[in-house]
């Protein structure tokens, strides 16, 4: 494992054996973290109770070694780092959002140092995408929204960013769907004068 380089790790972090100002430690290194609510609910298979802890990420711009992950747990008496292959299924375990026979921890206790943020590494998987064109489908149609500025404006005027960020990245689709119904609506227009 000593050779293994990742931008991305894990440990766990115990209190009874951190030091007092772990939080401030993980923030001098500069890292990014993410620290999960305090799982003091889990369980063992047999229904005695799991020591509490802490799950934390540590993020890095390029690939790092274990050796430097591993002088941070150091510093704050956590266990042995590993590796990540991907972030987002061990931040979604932070709560046990996948795992329903598990205590459900709040999301809104994760905590973030140094500008983490998890939409800067997660990417929205085919069938999210699918679902939030659907809904910009549904928002166009009702809204009757006949310029993509409109659709934008209006996804920003109501706080709707994953969404927002959806329609961003696929601009050539929604413009040229909202095109296509405006030259519709002209279209019907022009027919009902006709008639």
């Amino acid at each position: 494992m000593q050779n293994i380089k990742k931008r991305n790790w894990a440990f766990i972090l115990y209190l009874d054996s951190a030091p007092n100002n772990w939080r401030d430690i993980l923030q001098e290194t500069g890292c990014m973290f993410a620290i999960s609510p305090y799982h003091d609910k889990d369980v063992n298979p047999d229904g005695s109770p799991k020591k509490p802890h802490y799950h934390i990420i540590v993020c890095y711009d390029g690939p790092t070694t274990y050796k430097v992950v591993k002088r941070i747990c150091d510093l704050v008496n956590a266990t042995i780092p590993q590796p990540l292959e991907q972030i987002r299924g061990y931040y979604r375990y932070f709560t046990h959002l996948d795992n329903p026979e598990k205590y459900q921890y709040n999301d809104r206790e994760i905590t973030t140092i140094n500008g983490f943020d998890i939409n800067n590494f997660v990417e929205l998987s085919y069938t999210e995408v699918s679902r939030y064109l659907i809904q910009l489908q549904t928002i166009i149609k009702e809204k009757k929204i006949l310029e993509y500025a409109d659709l934008l404006d209006y996804l920003l005027d109501n706080d709707l960013f994953d969404i927002w960020d959806v329609a961003r990245n696929h601009t050539l689709l929604l413009n040229t769907y909202i095109s296509s119904r405006r030259f519709k609506t002209k279209k019907d227009i022009s027919n009902e004068k006709e008639v």
